[in-house]
């Protein structure tokens, strides 16, 4: 009986440290494919003061070459984050040659904790 026990409250303890230490990390988040249509904002100035549009091209091309992160505005007002492929980095920075221009991309899309993402695979300037 006492080992019994013994065995039961092993096996608790285990689970108990096991869904501790998962509740310290972040479920794996779902993502899909998507395109999509939108302009390519610098988050400084278009968070900050909601400047945006050609009128504000060249302050937002400094902005990205300096490392601002940058996002795809939609004209649904939906912004994601654009973030960079690490297998192909030339679609991510194409973007930053693009700023303020209304672009089409493409890859997959990822939401965690109310931030949506896109990790650009392809991009191209909008029609």
């Amino acid at each position: 009986m006492k080992r019994s026990l013994s065995v039961l409250a092993l096996v608790v303890m285990t689970l108990m440290a096991s869904n501790a230490l998962a509740a310290g990390q972040p479920a794996k988040a779902a993502t899909r494919a998507v395109t999509l249509k939108g302009e390519i904002v610098d988050l400084g100035c278009y968070l900050g003061h909601g400047a945006r549009g050609a009128d504000h091209k060249s302050c937002a091309t400094r902005c990205i070459a300096n490392g601002m992160p940058f996002g795809l505005l939609t004209a649904e007002g939906k912004l994601y984050l654009v973030t960079m492929d690490h297998d192909n980095p030339d679609p991510f920075n194409q973007c930053k040659s693009l700023a303020a221009e209304t672009v089409v991309l493409s890859g997959p899309m990822v939401q965690r904790s109310g931030l949506m993402a896109v990790e650009v695979t392809s991009v191209k300037a909008a029609k």
